[in-house]
């Protein structure tokens, strides 16, 4: 079975009302849809994954390309998200026990069993295995990507933006430029809004992540136009590793979703 026909088969709840519908209702009109599996909303990569597309709405909105997305959590999970995010509540859809995942082949993350663990004390010895790179590729150049900035990537805070990442005090945008000038992702400057997704998660845990037996769980993306068709796909290898262009996650929507042509196209990183 194609992925298209996977993901339309699906029914989850939505998180504005509380339905349970297929994941891809009132696309039909739309000349591209992009489809989202987030992990677990309360990982760090499903917070970060939704600052991008915020980042990139008005232009999404403008070329007429349908969002859906589908995390792990409860329906209060996905307000508590779509709250802090200010991700569209209607185009968010839940999958409590990752059936999604598993049916789209995604990465399930390391599985490491020690005995007398339970299930969920399981799932964190492995996602902190994870979070130092074992069977996580990419993860830790990722981090430190965060501290150290990137020239190849584009400013994330304003100038005149503040930032409030706890423990840290407020922080003023144009305070990076400290580190090395501006236009670009200055040093710390990802780090700090990875650090106010910490805060924030780890703040309301038990809301966010309300069954940690799905913590490794990875995600994917898939872009499909109005027939269904595959013009992208990527899936998600690691921690920190929702795109293959970390430094522009979106990038690939240049080439595939913003052009005046509805030629298929494909592609699978």
């Amino acid at each position: 079975m194609s992925d298209y026909a996977i993901i339309q088969q699906m029914q989850c709840q939505r998180v504005s009302d509380g339905n349970f519908l297929p994941i891809l209702s009132n696309c039909e009109s739309k000349s591209r849809i992009l489809v989202i599996i987030l992990p677990q909303l309360g990982d760090f990569d499903s917070l970060e994954y939704a600052w991008w597309l915020k980042r990139e709405s008005e232009r999404l909105q403008e070329n007429g390309i349908a969002i859906r997305a589908v995390g792990i959590g409860d329906r209060v999970s996905g307000q508590k998200f779509c709250g802090y995010t200010q991700f569209p509540e209607d185009c968010l859809f839940i999958d409590p026990t990752a059936e999604i995942h598993a049916k789209l082949n995604l990465y399930r993350g390391l599985t490491l069993k020690i005995p007398g663990l339970s299930v969920t004390q399981n799932a964190w010895l492995n996602l902190m295995l994870m979070c130092a790179g074992i069977g996580s590729p990419g993860t830790l150049p990722e981090v430190f990507r965060g501290y150290l900035g990137d020239r190849q990537a584009p400013q994330l805070i304003g100038e005149e933006e503040m930032i409030e990442a706890k423990p840290l005090p407020p922080i003023k945008g144009s305070f990076f430029n400290l580190a090395g000038g501006k236009n670009f992702q200055r040093p710390f400057e990802l780090a700090t809004l990875r650090l106010r997704n910490m805060t924030e998660v780890l703040s309301h845990w038990k809301t966010y992540v309300p069954n940690g037996a799905y913590l490794t769980q990875r995600g994917g993306t898939f872009l499909f136009d109005k027939n269904g068709n595959l013009l992208y796909k990527h899936q998600d290898k690691g921690i920190l590793g929702f795109a293959s262009q970390m430094n522009n996650p979106l990038s690939f929507l240049e080439k595939f979703a913003y052009s005046a042509s509805d030629v298929a196209e494909k592609t699978t990183d």
